[in-house]
C-alpha cells in the first residue's frame, strides 16, 4: 500500500458537535478520521449550523428535509412524549424520516461511488442496528463498512417492571422492521465489514444474518477526548469519600437502586460518604422523595442538568463512580469517569460491563433488583474501606481509558480501511 491519503465518503446522518449522545459520537469519529483521510462528509441539514461554526470543515454535503418530514417529526415527537418518553415507538415511527435521507444519499452519490471517486464508503450513524444503507448497492468495486452499530440489548429477566416502564413491549417492532424494511437484510449481508459496539450486538448480528466472523469486529462506539483526562490525585482527606452518579434520571439507569444501597450501609460508613447525582429526568422528583423518606438528605444531593463539558468538574471531585444502569448500549459516562481515575461500579448488561475490568472496578450481574442493591452495597463498602484498592483501581482506570482516545480509535478505523483495500 502507498502512503497517499485515502478518500473516504463518511455518511453520518447524526453528526453534531453541539449535541450529546450519538450526534456527538458521530462528530468525533468524523473529526478524527478527517485528520487521517481526505473525507467527504454527508449529513443531515439539521447539523449545518453547528458544523459551520468550525471553518476547518470544508467538504460537507447537507441532505435537506421535506416539509412533510418536518411536520411528521413534530407529530411523532408529541405523540411519543405523552407521559414518559416512549423510545421504542418513537424509533419505529421515525423510520420514514431516515429513509428520506437514505434515498437522497443514494441518488446524490451512486454515480460517484460507481465511478470509484472514493476509496471507501463508511456509514457511521444511525448506530442502532435497524437501518439499511441504500448506497451499498453502488459499492460494486468500493469497500463498504458499517458501524459501529450497537443496540438490541434486552432488559434482564429480573427487571420486567422496569422493562414495562420503558415500553419494552413495543420491541416486537424490531422484528417486524427486519422483515419489512427494504434493503435492511441486504445492507448487513453485503457489507465488507460490520463494526459492533458490544459483544451482545456482535452476536445478535452474526446470528440474525449468518455473517461470517471475518466480516464482523468488536469496536466500542464511545471514546474520550484528550482534554477530558485528569489523573486522580491522592485523597488526603479520608473523612469523606465522594460517590458520583451521572446520567438521565429514568427507571433503567438505576439511581433508585444506588440510593437504596447507600441506605443499607452501616451508620458508620454512611457518615464517611457523600453521593452526588448529576442529571435530570422523569424520575427526579421521585428520587428526591426517596432520599427524603430514607433520611439521606445529608448524604445524597442532586445537581439537576449540567452541560456535558462541565461534568468533568464533578468527576474530578469524586472518588468512586456508581452507575447501575441495567440496559446500557454505550455508557460514555463510564469512560468519562475512568478517564478521571474513578473506580467504577456498574451492572453487567451491555457495553459498560465490558469497559469495566476486574482491575478497574466491579461489574455486577443484574440477576434481580434485590441482588443488585445488595451487591452495590457490598462493593461500595469495599471501596470506601480499602484506600489502597481505590488507588490501584484509579491508576488502572486511567490507563484503560487511554485505549479509548478518539485519535486512537480513528487510527484503528483507518487501519481497517487499509486492510479492506488490500
Amino acid at each position: 500500500m502507498n502512503n497517499k491519503r485515502k478518500k473516504a465518503l463518511l455518511i453520518i446522518e447524526q453528526c453534531n458537535p453541539d449535541w450529546s449522545s450519538v450526534p456527538l459520537v458521530g462528530y468525533n469519529f468524523y473529526y478524527e478520521i478527517s485528520q487521517l483521510c481526505d473525507v467527504t462528509l454527508v449529513t443531515h441539514i439539521r447539523n449545518k449550523a453547528a458544523l459551520q461554526k468550525h471553518q476547518e470543515h470544508q467538504d460537507i454535503i447537507y441532505i435537506d428535509e421535506s416539509q412533510f418530514s418536518k411536520n411528521y417529526h413534530k407529530f411523532i415527537a408529541a405523540l411519543t412524549s405523552i407521559g414518559r418518553k416512549n423510545w421504542p415507538l418513537y424509533i419505529a415511527l421515525s423510520y420514514p424520516i431516515y429513509e428520506e435521507f437514505n434515498k437522497q444519499v443514494y441518488q446524490k452519490f451512486k454515480d460517484k461511488v460507481l465511478g470509484k471517486e472514493y476509496d471507501i464508503v463508511h456509514v457511521i450513524t444511525p448506530m442502532m442496528p435497524r437501518y439499511p444503507a441504500k448506497i451499498i448497492r453502488a459499492c460494486v468495486n468500493t469497500p463498504f463498512i458499517l458501524g459501529p452499530v450497537n443496540g438490541g440489548v434486552p432488559f434482564p429477566p429480573g427487571f420486567q417492571k422496569v422493562a414495562r416502564q420503558e415500553f419494552a413491549y413495543f420491541n416486537f417492532l424490531r422484528a417486524i422492521g427486519r422483515k419489512l424494511i427494504p434493503g435492511y437484510v441486504e445492507t448487513y449481508q453485503k457489507a465488507d465489514k460490520i463494526l459492533a459496539g458490544s459483544t451482545y450486538t456482535l452476536n445478535l448480528i452474526k446470528d440474525l444474518f449468518k455473517i461470517p466472523k471475518e466480516r464482523l469486529e468488536l469496536f466500542y462506539e464511545n471514546g474520550i477526548s484528550k482534554n477530558f483526562f485528569h489523573q486522580k490525585k491522592t485523597n488526603t482527606n479520608n473523612s469523606v469519600i465522594n460517590l458520583l452518579f451521572v446520567g438521565r434520571l429514568v427507571p433503567y439507569k438505576g439511581a433508585d437502586m444506588l440510593i437504596d444501597a447507600i441506605h443499607n450501609l452501616s451508620d458508620d460508613l454512611r457518615n464517611k460518604i457523600k453521593l452526588t447525582i448529576v442529571g435530570d429526568g422523569s424520575e427526579k422528583v421521585k428520587l428526591e422523595n426517596q432520599v427524603k423518606n430514607l433520611g439521606l438528605e445529608k448524604v445524597v444531593s442532586f445537581t439537576g442538568w449540567i452541560k456535558q463539558e462541565e461534568t468533568v468538574e464533578y468527576y474530578k471531585q469524586a472518588d468512586i463512580f456508581c452507575f447501575p444502569s441495567i440496559r446500557e448500549f454505550g455508557g460514555a459516562v463510564v469512560l468519562e469517569a475512568m478517564a478521571c481515575g474513578l473506580p467504577c461500579i456498574v451492572a453487567n448488561n451491555g457495553g459498560i460491563g465490558e469497559y469495566v475490568t476486574p482491575e478497574t472496578g466491579f461489574s455486577i450481574e443484574p440477576k434481580s433488583r434485590e441482588y443488585l442493591v445488595k451487591e452495590l452495597t457490598a462493593k461500595i463498602q469495599t471501596l470506601v474501606e480499602n484506600k489502597d484498592l481505590r488507588e490501584k483501581m484509579s491508576a488502572k482506570c486511567y490507563q484503560r481509558a487511554r485505549e479509548f482516545e478518539w485519535s486512537k480509535k480513528a487510527k484503528k478505523i483507518v487501519e481497517l480501511y487499509q486492510q479492506l483495500l488490500k
